[in-house]
């Protein structure tokens, strides 16, 4: 049976993944916001089978949805790792974010992974197919290169498992895959 991983490999286009990088034998990698040409933010210690995804090349459904109430949205980037059995959807702002509007870019991006689970199933016949991950929900906020504060987390203790319970960072400078994928992971 197929792993997980090489069902999304075959079922994602190279042109929607992010290539992972090394440095002194870690991974990681560096997420451009897609508007922003300086904005980006960098997650290191990734594990080894980690799926970087651009959710923003999945063409918006505009033609077929209304988008009155935000479902033609979707967030910049997910990370997907079976070893961690955990999914981050994350949401980059250059500037700081606006809450709702993050909100419904998580939900969207959380519909295409949905939509990838469904297409697994159904096509490549296999039925537990991204069935029982922790789902982290993330927005990254100030990425600009010109910002120089501090970093800051939100010190929400709640865990960040739907979208509006997001983890909030602003002004990232050391992002860690375990901090982001919290408990459970």
């Amino acid at each position: 049976m197929m792993s997980d991983m090489n069902i999304l490999s075959q079922m994602i286009k190279e042109a929607a993944l992010v290539q992972k990088e090394k440095e002194h034998g870690k991974l990681f990698v560096v997420l451009n916001e897609p508007q922003a040409q300086d904005s980006s933010a960098t997650i290191r210690h990734l594990p080894h089978d980690a799926l970087v995804i651009k959710v923003d090349a999945f063409r918006s459904p505009d033609t077929i949805f209304n988008g009155t109430n935000g479902e033609c949205k979707r967030a910049d980037y997910v990370i997907i790792s079976e070893e961690k059995r955990c999914i981050l959807y994350i949401e980059m702002k250059r500037t700081k974010d606006g809450r709702n509007e993050t909100v419904k870019q998580l939900q969207g991006a959380h519909c295409f992974v949905r939509y990838c689970q469904e297409v697994g199933k159904s096509f490549w016949k296999k039925d537990d197919f991204l069935d029982n991950y922790n789902n982290r929900f993330i927005s990254i906020g100030r990425t600009s290169i010109a910002i120089t504060s501090r970093e800051r987390m939100s010190n929400n203790k709640e865990l960040h498992d739907t979208p509006d319970k997001a983890m909030k960072i602003d002004c990232p400078r050391y992002l860690q895959y375990n901090k982001l994928a919290g408990a459970g992971s």
